[in-house]
Formats: C-alpha cells, structure tokens, sequence
C-alpha cells in the first residue's frame, strides 16, 4: 500500500492516474444525477406537508453532504502534507477547495430558498446556517492563503495549517441542530424517515455529487500538476506528443 502512495506522489504518475479515471468519474456522476433529479423532480410524490417544495432538497442536501465531506477529505490531505511532507497533498488539497466552496455556497443558496416558504424568510443567523457560511469562508480563506504566496511549498503549508485549524467547525455544522434550539429542522434520520419514493432519488444524487466532485477535482488536479511542473522534462514531451497527435 505505502509503495503505491508513493508512486502516486511522483507527479507524472499522478497526472497518468487522474487521466484514466476521469471520465469514469464523469459518466457515473452524469447517470447518478440524471436518475436522481429525473425521478425525484419528476416522479417522486409531494409532501403532505410541504407540497412540492420539499423538492429542492435534492439540490441542498447532497451539498450540504459533501460541503462537509470535502473539507474532511481536505483536512486528511492537510495532515499527510504536514506529518509526511507529500508535496502532491498541497495540489490536492488546493484542486478540492474551490470545488468545496461551490458546494457550500450552493448549500447555502438553497438552504435560504427552502427555507423562504418554511420560516418565511431567507436568512436568520441560525446556527446551522451561520456554521455553514463559517464554512465558505474557510474555504474562500483556503483558497486565498495558496495563491497568496510565491513559494509553493510555504503556500500548502498556510492553507493546510488554516484548513485543520477550521477542522473544528465540521462537528459544529453537523450537531449544531441538536447543541441549539434553531429554525433548521433537527436531526431526523432523512434518509431512514422520507418516503421511499422520495429516499432513493436522494440517495442518487448523493452519489452524483460525489463522483462529479471526483471528476472536477481529477480535472483541477491534471491543471495543477502541469502548471508546477511546467519546467520538467516529462511535460515537455507530454505537450510535444500532444502537439504531432
């Protein structure tokens, strides 16, 4: 497993493994997300509560889902470039955050047009919400903390330190309904109380989600590595092979 890990950190088998599994990636999260928009905007049942509203959820919850998991997923590639040094963790770290805060934000846009017919308005400073743009913003600082230095080594280093420091946030975000008396619903078991018929096109989606997460990050990835390494020898073959193809 180790001698694995670490043919991963050289960066041109990186690059090699990214190219091969993306289109994977793109086809399972074009047909999860197909199947589970098709069927629950299409054919799912309304809500004896919420008529057809509720629909919305299959846009928010698999983002909130995954606002979360990437920044776990980003915190985990945060402390292997801290403890072990793995230069490559940095870029992936750098290619699944901006991806992160699109998700967030998407989370939060939803989450404030549900709740507009729920709570009769956009935005309170309830504390699942408010966790939640604590969220982007440890995404957007992220983000501005790579791009804010020279060194690109010195950069993994701050986003990576910022991003396990906001690590504390994610338990926050997911209990925050059951520490807090709030607006937002409190934990129900979603996806073991729903309907079946409205369960299982969420749980497509959920999917969707994470393998078009996959396949934008591989993609962002194969971007990064190429721009670090554009001075070696091996992606000036790559482009001069590319060239006479």
């Amino acid at each position: 497993m180790w001698k694995w890990l670490h043919q991963l950190a050289r960066p041109e088998r990186l690059y090699s493994v990214c190219g091969r599994f993306i289109p994977w990636f793109a086809i399972l999260g074009v047909a999860c997300l197909l199947i589970g928009w098709v069927w629950g905007f299409g054919y799912a049942p309304p809500d004896y509560q919420q008529g057809n509203s509720y629909r919305i959820m299959y846009i928010h919850v698999p983002a909130a889902i995954w606002s979360m998991g990437i920044y776990s997923a980003m915190a985990v590639a945060a402390f292997i470039g801290l403890v072990w040094q793995m230069k490559m963790s940095d870029l992936v770290l750098a290619a699944m955050a901006p991806v992160g805060a699109v998700f967030t934000f998407i989370a939060l846009v939803t989450g404030s047009a549900w709740g507009k017919p729920m709570w009769g308005t956009w935005w309170v400073w309830d504390a699942r919400l408010t966790s939640e743009l604590v969220l982007l913003f440890l995404y957007l600082g992220a983000i501005a903390l790579y791009n804010a230095f020279e060194d690109r080594r010195l950069a993994g280093r701050a986003a990576s330190i910022l991003v396990l420091v906001g690590v504390v946030n994610i338990p926050i975000i997911h209990y925050s309904v059951e520490w807090w008396n709030t607006l937002h619903q409190g934990s129900t078991n979603m996806q073991q109380s729903i309907d079946p018929s409205m369960r299982y096109p969420l749980r497509w989606a959920i999917f969707g989600y994470l393998f078009f997460f996959i396949t934008l990050t591989l993609m962002r990835l194969r971007n990064l590595i190429l721009y670090q390494e554009r001075l070696r020898p091996w992606v000036a073959s790559l482009v001069n092979k590319e060239r006479r193809g």
